[in-house]
């Protein structure tokens, strides 16, 4: 656990494992709090895996300025350069696969594999969630205690089957995703980088290996988004995951895992 100096913030990460380096990066509002313990222990058989908290999220720096997707992926570039990574496995998910596309797109020789999980090119193109959901997640969270915005991320990442079958596992998310909560003001200008981003048109301009996953049941991001980016890609893989919503690691970690590392190898 440490924090190291990048441009205009000190960005908190970790590593876990050896190996060649898997760079993995987090959702909106997220932190590394969020990631599936399997899922790391998986990734640090084979690789550095290295986790962080974006700019504005958990323990890194929130300066007060308007956020846009490139500058949290600049932050990624920062990172690697801080910590002396020429070249990485590249995995986004959410907004991180966002970040992970603008990244890809403009430091090509620095990425390995793409790995592009639950996630969407940008509003211009892409599928849009129900208005109940974006009701959801543009909620004014004032007055709202950290437990009832953490209940409503909890309902937007899962499928209902699964909420009703996992009653313990999902009190342990419940605390890992309290532990150091975004700030509003933060959150805002997450959601605001989020509304401005925009890479449908220049997806083909993308040339590393690139799987595309996505689950079934996602209903934050629609997963008609995956097949939009894969069909733009050149020769991406697409890999739909039946059972699963927005936080498919958790909710197939077998399956997800799995397709993962044989992706990877």
């Amino acid at each position: 656990m440490a924090k190291v100096r990048v441009g205009d913030i000190d960005v908190y990460y970790e590593v876990h494992g050896d190996g060649f380096p898997l760079l993995m990066i987090m959702g909106l509002s997220a932190n590394i709090d969020w990631w599936d313990p399997r899922l790391i222990q998986e990734t640090s058989k084979r690789y550095k895996t290295v986790i962080f908290d974006n700019r504005g999220a958990g323990r890194t720096d929130k300066p007060k300025v308007a956020y846009t997707i490139k500058m949290i992926a600049d932050d990624t570039t920062g990172l690697m350069g801080a910590l002396k990574i020429k070249r990485a496995h590249i995995l986004g998910i959410s907004m991180g696969g966002m970040i992970a596309q603008e990244f890809a797109l403009n430091h090509p020789e620095k990425v390995e594999k793409l790995v592009l999980c639950s996630t969407t090119c940008g509003a211009s193109s892409s599928v849009q969630p129900s208005a109940e959901v974006v009701g959801l997640l543009m909620r004014p969270r004032e007055g709202m205690t950290e437990e009832e915005v953490v209940k409503n991320w909890i309902e937007l990442l899962f499928t209902e089957d699964f909420l009703k079958g996992n009653a313990f596992l999902m009190s342990v998310v419940t605390q890992q995703l309290l532990k150091v909560p975004i700030q509003s003001d933060a959150y805002q200008r997450q959601i605001g980088a989020i509304l401005n981003f925009d890479t449908y048109q220049r997806l083909q301009e993308i040339k590393a290996p690139t799987l595309v996953m996505h689950g079934k049941k996602d209903i934050l991001v629609p997963p008609e988004n995956a097949k939009i980016i894969a069909d733009k890609i050149p020769g991406a893989k697409l890999a739909y995951f039946e059972n699963s919503g927005h936080a498919l690691f958790s909710e197939e970690p077998e399956k997800v895992n799995k397709a993962l590392l044989e992706f990877l190898k």
